[in-house]
């Protein structure tokens, strides 16, 4: 490492990957020479690099200048909150940035608002990956309150966060109003139930430029998936991948969701797996897509008998609820449409 950062030393880089390397704090501080001549640094990465606390912050000292930089990659670290601490540092003087990623590196609720705080900077983001962290509902909603200034985003990866419906709430109401060009919009397993559903659903009808939409591993069931079903209903042409796959979603739900993708041109897929679809249910679907199968996955993880929550007392307490979400939706469209 010595070695290559003396013959590099001086040479003015736009891209640098050190990623997949043991490198820790030695290594990092092993390529002193190379980082300290760099100031026009446009691409970083430091992926499945062991980067910790110490290591993030001999990153933070090294690299002169990142105003220039406009992707910065982290991915499967052990940087935990504290690391998170100083990698926001480098991302607060990092203006230009377009795409972030910090997923898989053990940040927790302090770190996420710290994160969320020094993104606030970042308002040229096209892409944000935070996927499987411990962030929790109150770093959710503090990244709501920095989304609001990424008019150009165009991906965004929040699986895997704790988000509860709180927090999926909070960053579905700020993105419904900002990043109008939205094409990706990935909230998997987040425990969000058909409550955090209902925002969910207002801000996927407001993007027409939507190509992906992954809520899989989430508690949304029959009356979630509806909404989300309805809010696909028209004017989403660009759409071709739909994954609410674990969703505890029944025969309703899930002859919805497929009404709602099946005739859309260029279509690719819709993920229902590992749901309590009737084997009727199961039938009707495929029926739909008789013209086209490859458009829906695979089954074979489906359970018919599935979890009995549809008692009789449930029965009527289901429809309450779905016919009062039913009605949020109409009357957050009207607003939104205002």
């Amino acid at each position: 490492m010595n070695l290559f950062s003396s013959a590099l030393e001086g040479s003015q880089l736009r891209y640098l990957n050190l990623s997949n390397n043991a490198l820790g704090e030695k290594g990092v501080r092993a390529f002193e020479a190379l980082l300290k001549s760099q100031n026009n640094l446009e691409e970083l990465y430091l992926m499945n690099d062991g980067i910790s606390e110490e290591a993030a912050r001999a990153v933070s000292e090294l690299i002169p200048s990142t105003e220039k930089l406009k992707v910065l990659q982290f991915h499967n670290n052990m940087t935990g909150d504290e690391g998170a601490i100083t990698i926001s540092e480098i991302v607060k003087f990092s203006p230009a940035l377009e795409y972030f990623r910090c997923s898989s590196t053990r940040v927790g609720s302090d770190g996420g608002v710290a994160l969320a705080e020094a993104l606030k900077t970042c308002t040229h983001l096209k892409k944000l990956d935070l996927r499987d962290n411990m962030f929790g509902v109150e770093a959710g909603v503090a990244l709501s309150k920095a989304l609001s200034l990424f008019a150009d985003l165009t991906e965004i990866y929040l699986s895997y966060l704790n988000l509860e419906d709180d927090g999926a709430k909070a960053l579905a109401n700020v993105l419904k109003e900002s990043a109008p060009s939205l094409e990706v919009l990935e909230m998997a397993g987040n425990d969000i139930t058909a409550k955090g559903a209902a925002s969910l659903a207002v801000c996927i009808a407001s993007k027409q430029f939507l190509s992906k939409i992954n809520l899989a591993e989430n508690e949304l069931k029959d009356e979630g998936a509806i909404l989300i079903g309805k809010a696909l209903g028209e004017g989403h042409s660009r759409l071709n991948e739909v994954d609410m796959s674990t969703n505890a979603i029944r025969r309703a739900g899930a002859k919805l969701l497929a009404q709602a993708v099946v005739k859309i041109p260029g279509f690719k897929l819709l993920n229902i797996n590992g749901n309590f679809i009737s084997d009727e249910g199961i039938d009707e679907v495929k029926e739909m897509f008789k013209s086209s199968p490859d458009m829906l996955g695979l089954l074979d993880e489906n359970d018919p008998e599935g979890e009995d929550y549809d008692d009789e007392d449930g029965n009527e307490e289901n429809a309450e609820d779905e016919n009062e979400l039913d009605s949020k939706l109409k009357d957050l469209k009207i607003e939104q449409g205002e």
